[in-house]
């Protein structure tokens, strides 16, 4: 093990790299595993809030610490790389005939940036301390980067469970290095949420049972991305013309006020084509127009399927009777659920003259 705590000057010349590679927040606590945390996690399993989320489960005794996954872990590096939008995520709510894809879908796939500048880092790490080892996670791993980015101080995670950071508001892209040095570590950010609950008002599928915890199931973000079956109609009328997640409870946070869009990473600049996209074009994309469309996007990983049964709900609830001819020809489709939810949005809108 190499011992950091001794050495400052290494923690600080690795604070230095990291922002001169893109990150807008750094932060070490230990990698002992919490008890409270995952206690916390495997309540939140029990009650089923997972939904279809099986790996949440599956690797749950990895999740619950950074040591339950990797025992020879010392130390947590937690970062945070910006996403900051320039305008109103809430802007589109208003036009009904155009789409709302997340703002965090708008630019370059995360996975692909965070983890090839964590990459440099770790290099630059071990050049610095060739003794070390370390391991590299960016979403796909089980590492709970929320609480471990609370823990390292770099933000809180608020009442909608999303980390808030007092400089850079709601929008963080986390990634996390585990490595065999004992650095110093950093004070757990206090929560500064207060009374507000500006974000549980503001959901739209009334998501948060209580404040800090999230039922997924009902979670726009996570119907339109990570459910794969027919939406349940209880929630398609609320989705409005969200076709690719949510940003409302993001987006009405207070904190967001201190964010500016200056800091937000180059790579996560939104391409013109997916800030106000058509709905009637999105309706007649093919699996390789897709494919065309959301190459190099987070939006791809759903495939088109699921992107289009998502456009349908959305043109159902837009009123646009201009939309019925696109909505018609997928009430054939080969994919049994887009088929559905094309007749479903037929049924909401109204009849054409």
């Amino acid at each position: 093990m190499v011992n950091a705590a001794a050495n400052p000057a290494l923690q600080q010349r690795l604070r230095d790299e990291a922002r001169r590679l893109g990150f807008v927040a750094v932060g070490f606590t230990d990698a002992a595993d919490d008890p409270l945390r995952a206690r916390r996690l495997h309540q939140w399993l029990g009650e089923g809030h997972h939904g279809a989320m099986d790996w949440m489960a599956t690797r749950a005794h990895q999740r619950q610490g950074p040591q339950s996954l990797w025992p020879a872990a010392r130390s947590v590096i937690a970062f945070g790389m910006a996403y900051t939008p320039g305008g109103d995520p809430l802007a589109l709510a208003d036009h009904p005939e155009r789409a709302r894809i997340s703002v965090y879908a708008q630019g370059r796939d995360y996975h692909d940036t965070v983890k090839k500048a964590l990459k440099a880092l770790a290099r630059w790490l071990m050049a610095e301390a060739p003794d070390t080892e370390l391991k590299v996670f960016v979403d796909t791993a089980p590492v709970m980067e929320k609480p471990l980015g609370e823990a390292a101080g770099i933000g809180w995670q608020g009442k909608h469970t999303n980390l808030v950071s007092r400089e850079h508001g709601s929008w963080l892209f986390l990634g996390a290095i585990y490595t065999t040095i004992a650095f110093a570590p950093d004070k757990p950010h206090r929560d500064l949420c207060g009374s507000c609950r500006a974000c549980q008002d503001a959901c739209p599928t009334a998501a948060f049972p209580t404040p800090y915890r999230l039922d997924a199931r009902r979670c726009i973000s996570y119907l339109t991305i990570e459910h794969s079956g027919p939406i349940p109609e209880e929630f398609r009328t609320a989705i409005g013309n969200r076709i690719y997640g949510c940003d409302d409870c993001l987006a009405v946070c207070p904190w967001n006020k201190f964010a500016d869009a200056a800091a937000r990473h180059r790579a996560f600049l939104p391409r013109a084509e997916l800030v106000a996209p058509r709905l009637a074009e999105l309706l007649a994309l093919d699996d390789a127009g897709f494919r065309r469309l959301f190459a190099g996007s987070p939006v791809k990983r759903i495939g088109r399927n699921r992107f289009v049964r998502n456009c349908a709900i959305a043109a159902g609830n837009s009123g646009d009777v201009a939309l019925r001819a696109p909505l018609s020809a997928l009430t054939s489709d080969v994919d049994p659920v887009v088929a559905e939810a094309a007749r479903w949005a037929l049924t909401r809108l109204p009849a054409a003259s």
